[in-house]
């Protein structure tokens, strides 16, 4: 089935709110199999909220409206939706017992606040829809089914709007959609994405069920498979022989093949399994590498030290950088990034160390050192690598792409050099 989503406010369109619901239904959706092709936002008018709406319902065989349920003169969703389905507002003597006890409880605790008629207005429900209780609030959710297609319409805040789609929602669309569609996720680092589709083309050129779609990140390229069928064992099935191909096709530069794992969580994983100690030696990323790392639970068995060398000064010191490496070629250089990363073995005693030098900008840049220069460092077992990246955007992007490609470097050199 085809669905379709539009979220209504005005606030959206204004960019007063994020509209999260959206990413939040277009997941939840794919994951029951529904195919959504439009997703739709528009304002808190009824004519042109008429017009969306209608279109939708003739292109689509569900559409989920979410928001402008509440019980203001601006919340046209309900009177809207009824009137496209031909269907009449009655009151729901159910749903009116549900806003009562739910009022009365809140008032016991606002003194001073008091129920006003407009409250009533949310007890009116088209006629013969299914009511969906809302456990959290007044607005209650419907589902109206007319010449087969199905209009959901489902409260705004997304504490209302979520736990109504997993509880009430899911099963109802789970029983009219016969299928399903299952994913998984297969993360690349250090290797482009024109390089990654280039080495695929033949699968993504002969691909029907499963398909493979390319996502690319900061540094990564993430291969989303995606397969349909009757149920998950299936499309496990499916999926299975494609992963194993891109496997032989990408070795070790798949870093891992679960939804929801980071870079960072593979690169602490490796340090805990080799049982090594890191130093990070940062300049230009100001501690944003260790941060990465640090975001990662039980990082303090593996991560001895955290250095910010950002001057001269604090390189010599903490770091061990030859006062003539830096005069010769500068903070910014080859061997600097590499008396950084060997400096700080020395100094800290760790397994294995990395290194950040560059120049972020947006000022400082020359001919010979344009801003986005910055080098890389990586030392263990008496051995040192230093990469050099010409990195472009503001001084924010050259600082993420920095730490990325650190701890791709990183997590290269542990492959390496411990097996």
């Amino acid at each position: 089935m085809i669905a379709e989503l539009v979220c209504v406010g005005t606030e959206l369109l204004l960019g007063n709110i994020v509209n999260t619901n959206a990413a939040y239904l277009a997941e939840k959706c794919a994951g029951l199999g529904l195919s959504m092709y439009y997703q739709s936002v528009v304002g808190d008018n009824e004519e042109r909220m008429t017009k969306v709406i209608r279109q939708a319902m003739e292109r689509s065989d569900v559409v989920i409206l979410c928001g402008g349920l509440g019980p203001t003169q601006d919340d046209l969703t309900k009177e809207v939706a009824a009137k496209v389905m031909g269907k009449k507002l009655v009151e729901d003597a159910h749903t009116r017992k549900c806003i009562q006890e739910y009022m009365d409880h809140y008032l016991s605790s606002h003194p001073g606040l008091r129920l006003t008629e407009n409250n009533w207005k949310q007890a009116m429900v088209p006629e013969d829809a299914l009511i969906l209780d809302n456990a959290n609030e007044t607005a209650p959710g419907l589902i109206m089914e007319e010449n087969g297609k199905i209009m959901i319409l489902l409260p705004g805040p997304p504490n209302e709007l979520r736990p109504m789609f997993e509880e009430q929602v899911s099963p109802y669309l789970r029983e009219k959609q016969p299928e399903i569609i299952y994913s998984r996720m297969v993360k690349i680092c250090g290797v482009g994405e024109s390089m990654v589709e280039d080495a695929i083309r033949d699968l993504i050129d002969s691909q029907s069920n499963p398909t493979i779609a390319t996502y690319a990140k900061t540094g990564e390229v993430h291969l989303r498979v995606t397969a349909r069928a009757g149920d998950v064992a299936d499309a496990k099935k499916l999926i299975k022989p494609v992963v194993k191909e891109l496997k032989l096709r990408f070795g070790e530069k798949i870093y891992t093949t679960e939804e929801k794992k980071t870079l960072e969580e593979c690169v602490v994983e490796l340090l805990k399994d080799r049982k090594l100690e890191l130093t990070t030696v940062e300049s230009c990323t100001g501690g944003a590498l260790t941060a990465r790392i640090v975001n990662v639970p039980g990082t303090s068995d593996v991560l001895k030290q955290g250095l910010i060398t950002y001057s001269n000064k604090a390189k010599r010191k903490f770091t061990l950088v030859k006062k003539s490496t830096l005069k010769d070629e500068g903070a910014v250089s080859a061997r600097t990034a590499k008396e950084m990363a060997q400096g700080a073995i020395s100094s800290t005693g760790c397994d294995i160390s990395v290194s950040v030098t560059g120049l972020a900008g947006p000022d400082g840049g020359t001919k010979e050192k344009p801003v986005g220069l910055v080098y890389i460092g990586c030392s263990c077992k008496d051995k040192t690598e230093v990469r050099e990246f010409h990195f472009n955007g503001n001084r924010s992007k050259i600082r993420e792409q920095a730490v990325v490609q650190g701890l791709i470097l990183l997590r290269d050199c542990i492959l390496k050099n411990y097996y």
